[in-house]
């Protein structure tokens, strides 16, 4: 049984230790704040175009500043670099708290901070993630991703709930201050890190612009098997991440009210509940060296649970009952394939990337996580207004199962890659 539940040898290295646990504290303020700014919208509007808008204003700056910020990555220390961006996300949620402090009420100034956290956000993430293989062993780069991903899917839990409880006796100003205050841990933890200087080529005023983010796309389109982790992760996530179609299933399928309501609630929490019920049981992670085939199978088993999911709420007809339950199920057993599929896919890209361009691609990767699940949101939208909830989640996730396929057909070598 002890091989099944994680594999915590990466903590065992001081610098991954502080960053991992500076990051329990940081992914519960971040959700804070990711609960926060829709709601605060919403209160100023009463229209949830503003809502909407908000997507936009984060997605923009996650595109540029992923990709540039993955260039700085490669081109500076990332500790260093680590730093900045960490500073920068305390001081934005910083203007966050003292906007909403003084009742500012002012619609542009919330959407235009939360652009400038997303930027910070999108040099953070793939300088962080660059830096990992700098902290641990290539074989320890399975479960120290694993961990990871347990600890992202565990805020995206804790942080609603604990907004929610919050929100009964504060006001949403306090949310801001508190993840202000969480960005502390992250401060102090990336200060004692080792220095981390760049390596081969990658130093110079060349390689801190757009020229350098095209050296990264030309690098990514001779490796196949890192471009397919790309590849299938779009497929995976454009066509089923069905989240929203959510707000519908919750009041037509399962009898919710139209403001929400429990449903809503599972059926927001159950694929981060199966991603960290997968991450707390990943010890066989690192014993796996097919890890593309073991990125499709994963990915297969995404499409199946969704196909699952959609059928589930479609035989529900406005009653919650026992077919909740199993929509919840797998929507559950998704996310822990997605937490597979991610592990693997961030193992694939460190490891065969050489560390001079690592932190461009992290970058790209960055773009694919943040962007794939919002261009979902417009494809399933615009499937259900057209062909029903039902068919365009089960739909969703039968096209995820054929595109896999598909994709491992073509490239065999993603599929044949091994450690």
């Amino acid at each position: 049984m002890a091989s099944l539940f994680a594999d915590t040898a990466p903590l065992r290295s001081p610098d991954f230790r502080r960053l991992w646990f500076a990051g329990i504290v940081t992914v519960i303020g971040g959700n804070l704040t990711i609960f926060a700014v829709p709601v605060q919208l919403y209160a100023l509007t009463q229209n949830s175009a503003y809502v909407g808008l908000s997507g936009l204003f984060a997605l923009v700056p996650l595109v540029v500043f992923g990709l540039w910020g993955g260039a700085w990555a490669d081109a500076m220390d990332r500790r260093l670099l680590l730093i900045i961006a960490s500073i920068g996300l305390a001081v934005s949620s910083v203007l966050l708290w003292v906007q909403a402090a003084l009742g500012l009420d002012n619609v542009w100034v919330v959407l235009c901070l939360l652009s400038v956290q997303q930027a910070f956000f999108a040099v953070n993430s793939p300088t962080r993630s660059a830096a990992i293989p700098r902290m641990v062993p290539e074989d320890q780069l399975p479960a120290a991703n694993s961990l990871n991903m347990t600890v992202m899917q565990f805020g995206a839990i804790v942080g609603p709930l604990l907004a929610g409880v919050l929100l009964h006796f504060v006001d949403l100003s306090t949310l801001y201050a508190i993840d202000a205050l969480t960005c502390i841990a992250p401060i102090v933890a990336t200060w004692r890190l080792a220095k981390m200087p760049p390596t081969g080529t990658t130093q110079g005023a060349s390689k801190w612009g757009f020229a350098a983010v095209f050296d990264g796309f030309r690098y990514l389109a001779g490796n196949r098997v890192v471009l397919m982790s790309f590849v299938v992760d779009l497929i995976a996530m454009i066509f089923g991440m069905p989240r929203a179609l959510f707000p519908q299933m919750a009041h037509e399928s399962f009898g919710g009210p139209v403001e929400g309501g429990s449903a809503m609630a599972y059926l927001s929490a159950a694929i981060a509940v199966g991603a960290v019920l997968g991450g707390v049981f990943s010890g066989w992670l690192p014993r796996i060296s097919r890890q593309g085939l073991a990125v499709v199978l994963a990915i297969v088993v995404w499409g199946v649970a969704m196909i699952g999911f959609g059928l589930a709420a479609g035989l529900a007809g406005g009653h919650a009952g026992a077919l909740l339950w199993i929509a919840l199920a797998f929507l559950a057993m998704g996310g822990a394939a997605d937490m597979v599929s991610s592990a693997f896919r961030s193992t694939i890209l460190q490891q065969a990337a050489s560390d001079d361009v690592r932190g461009r691609l992290q970058g790209v990767f960055t773009v694919v996580v943040a962007g794939g699940p919002r261009l979902a949101d417009t494809v399933h939208g615009a499937s259900a207004a057209v062909v029903g909830t039902t068919v365009a989640a089960a739909g969703g996730g039968a096209l995820v199962v054929v595109g896999v396929v598909v994709a491992a057909l073509l490239v065999p070598a993603f599929v044949r890659y091994r450690v």
